[in-house]
């Protein structure tokens, strides 16, 4: 059998053809598949930094701010409170805060870029329940030496106003920072801390 009488170039000119078709098909087939591994504009607004206005935020008091779906606490602590945190470090599991449950800005004794402000996720770090806020120095069933701080009524666990672990409770860890930083004396940032000192 030989190929007298068979016109290749028409052969050549459909093989060409098919795979120019084929190649489009692929792409218009590939282009939406691609775009559904992109996070929708839903979620990319779901993980986005929040802002937490704490210009009506009065001493003692907590406000709270959903980020990435979790509660963010800010609290504005007392000079009370805060002479308080140091006196309860022997009965803290992590007191210096060695354990990376806060960016480098705020390992240090309030956990915090501001001293007073408190910026902490609020959710227990032994099953993720949403400790209570027990701000009263005052003694409780749990701890009469209570000198204000957070109780997870789920299992026991407590942590001090800086969001630190006491000893023999379950929850392994501080509570976690989050990034964030101060867009004005007001204003604070929740999860992004870029140029944040």
């Amino acid at each position: 059998m030989s190929g007298d009488g068979v016109d290749t170039s028409k052969r050549r000119f459909l093989t060409a053809a098919a795979t120019v078709v084929g190649g489009i098909g692929a792409v218009y087939t590939a282009v939406p598949f691609l775009a559904s591994w992109m996070p929708s504009e839903r979620a990319k607004a779901a993980g986005a930094p929040v802002e937490a206005d704490i210009s009506k935020l009065e001493t003692g008091q907590m406000i709270r701010v959903q980020w990435r779906g979790k509660p963010v606490w800010v609290l504005k602590r007392s000079e009370e409170m805060m002479a308080a945190l140091p006196t309860l470090n022997p009965r803290l599991r992590d007191p210096e805060s060695l354990e990376p449950q806060q960016p480098e800005y705020a390992q240090n004794e309030w956990r915090s870029i501001k001293p007073k402000i408190l910026v902490a996720v609020g959710i227990c770090t032994h099953l993720g329940c949403s400790p209570s806020f027990v701000p009263e120095a005052t003694p409780q069933p749990y701890d009469p030496e209570w000198k204000g701080g957070f109780f997870c009524p789920c299992h026991g666990s407590r942590f001090d106003l800086a969001g630190r672990v006491f000893k023999g409770v379950p929850a392994p860890l501080n509570l976690e920072v989050p990034p964030y930083k101060y867009i004005s004396n007001t204003l604070i940032l929740v999860g992004d801390d870029t140029g944040a000192a």
